[in-house]
């Protein structure tokens, strides 16, 4: 039985029902990840160009999904030798790899973007500094009923990295996608902090620079915590907004020198 016919139509709808339904469980969606680029990366190694040899070089990945599963394969250890037997590739196997790359990155799209989603409201309220205890006082009943400071926002953030990196590592996903998981949605943290700082002139104060930098620093923690094998370079991702604090940093010492 070939592959193809293993994975039946039926097989297909089922899956794509199945991830339709539970888009918003990072559970569940990183259980397919998991699963589905497992099964991709069996069948990249056991596939071979018509008319080619095992010793030739796949052909150069052209997409950024493309460079980094091929990323996954050239990272993850050999198989011994006779466990995955190369054949040549024909139709029914090579439409059975299309539908499950576009599974894996369909799946791996909404894991970025469920994080993306957790984050954005807490971003833009990260810029402005924490009330004065003054300012307190006339709202001490409505902060009773919940933590809303800016400070609460950058913990809130944290926590959902956190839950966010158990899930993955819980379902063994590959470190790569990990990585790339986190370092676009840091990407997407730096656009939204020095945006926010740039629309919002009022921010730019000496006070607001040393708390988002405060902020950031519990960031850096977070990816040194995490180590490279799943931060991978999502700290660099927040160079804009790093300098950009750093600058109100510098010009409020500057003045009082």
């Amino acid at each position: 039985m070939t592959t193809a016919g293993v994975f039946s139509h039926n097989d297909n709808h089922m899956i794509s029902c199945d991830i339709l339904q539970e888009q918003d469980n990072n559970d569940h969606m990183s259980y397919w990840l998991s699963n589905t680029s497992a099964l991709l990366f069996l069948i990249q190694r056991s596939l071979k160009a018509s008319g080619s040899t095992a010793a030739e070089d796949p052909p150069a990945p052209t997409s950024f999904f493309s460079r980094m599963t091929q990323t996954f394969y050239s990272s993850s250890p050999n198989l011994p030798v006779g466990v995955v037997c190369q054949v040549e590739a024909k139709y029914p196997a090579l439409l059975f790899k299309q539908q499950l790359t576009a599974y894996v990155e369909k799946i791996y799209g909404i894991i970025r973007e469920n994080l993306k989603k957790d984050l954005s409201p807490l971003i833009s309220c990260c810029i402005q500094v924490p009330r004065t205890s003054v300012e307190a006082t006339f709202n001490t009943s409505e902060e009773s009923q919940g933590d809303s400071s800016p400070a609460s926002h950058w913990q809130n953030i944290i926590e959902h990295l956190n839950r966010l990196l158990c899930t993955l590592k819980e379902n063994f996903v590959p470190p790569i996608f990990v990585q790339k998981i986190f370092t676009q949605n840091f990407a997407y943290i730096n656009v939204q902090l020095f945006n926010s700082l740039l629309v919002h002139l009022e921010c730019c104060t000496s006070s607001n620079g040393e708390f988002v930098k405060s902020g950031l620093a519990e960031l850096e923690l977070w990816c040194a915590r995490a180590k490279e094998e799943y931060a991978g370079s999502s700290w660099d991702e927040l160079k804009h907004t790093r300098q950009a604090v750093g600058f109100l940093v510098y010009m409020s010492f500057s003045s009082v020198v």
